[in-house]
């Protein structure tokens, strides 16, 4: 029996994640954008635009625009980005080309934006949350946020307003809008792809009574709880510091739990994107 941890297994499920995320962008894309004249961001937006122009083939522009920055990435961030982001974006050309033939599944551009964003949203979400890319202008930000003040996500934002508004000149400002409705649900549905539907939130508890409200988390949520030794910055005196991993939806009763214990406890809840590890999945209470 293979280990979970042998590298070959998960150079292999990378690969085949980064295949299905290609398989559903360019399902969202021929389906339903790309006949709608719907374009998305980045240089799959600039392939749409300049296919509809000067008539090349869409799958052709889509790994020709990519390779400059393709080099570009090569060459600044490391070899395994650029190649999960080659075999991505070559993936993505491949299946837009096979889908092309196929007639769109609706011409209402409501639907069009709604459910094309969806699709290229969780493609392109599988895609990053498995260590590729399938937008060259994201390598370019990426270099630019080290050498300016502007931020990846502020950088990648100016890009496609630009795109976004091409759009508008090219095809119609309906169409302009509606691509902008389509990259705005593809926007949030890549957070929820790279971060999973069931948020995690990091819980930090400082309490007189550390000791039973570590016994109550344990007991009533089933969770881990880590204690961390502390210090009051202003009293100096030594302080328990808790700290634990829960879901969004037992945020109310772990606060409930504080409450009944320490109605004076000190508690710091963050988001949490991701977790490896550790006491995560609740265990069963009886």
């Amino acid at each position: 029996m293979v280990a979970k941890g042998n590298p070959l297994v998960r150079m292999v499920k990378k690969y085949v994640m980064l295949f299905l995320g290609s398989v559903v962008a360019a399902t969202g894309l021929e389906f339903f954008l790309i006949p709608n004249q719907i374009i998305d961001g980045g240089v799959v937006g600039i392939s749409i635009l300049l296919s509809y122009i000067s008539g090349i083939n869409i799958s052709f522009l889509l790994v020709l625009l990519n390779l400059p920055f393709l080099y570009i990435g090569y060459m600044q961030i490391g070899k395994s980005f650029c190649f999960s982001t080659l075999f991505s974006v070559v993936s993505l050309s491949y299946w837009v080309a096979v889908f092309h033939p196929i007639p769109e599944l609706t011409q209402d551009f409501f639907l069009a934006a709604t459910f094309g964003g969806v699709l290229v949203g969780v493609g392109v979400g599988l895609i990053i949350r498995y260590g590729g890319s399938l937008d060259g202008t994201e390598i370019v930000a990426i270099i630019l946020d080290k050498k300016t003040g502007f931020s990846v996500g502020e950088i990648i934002m100016f890009f496609n307003v630009f795109i976004l508004g091409s759009a508008g000149l090219v095809f119609s400002w309906d169409k302009a809008m509606y691509s902008l409705v389509a990259y705005f649900v593809a926007f949030k549905v890549i957070d929820i792809t790279i971060e999973g539907l069931d948020e995690s939130k990091g819980v930090m508890i400082v309490s007189d009574c550390a000791e039973e409200i570590k016994a109550a988390l344990l007991a009533r949520l089933g969770r881990g709880v880590t204690v961390l030794n502390g210090e009051g910055g202003f009293s100096g005196e030594p302080k328990k510091v808790l700290y634990s991993v829960v879901t969004r939806l037992e945020i109310a009763k772990l606060k409930a739990i504080v409450d009944d214990i320490d109605g004076n406890a000190f508690v710091i809840i963050q988001d949490v994107h991701d977790v490896i590890g550790g006491r995560v999945k609740k265990r069963a209470i009886h």
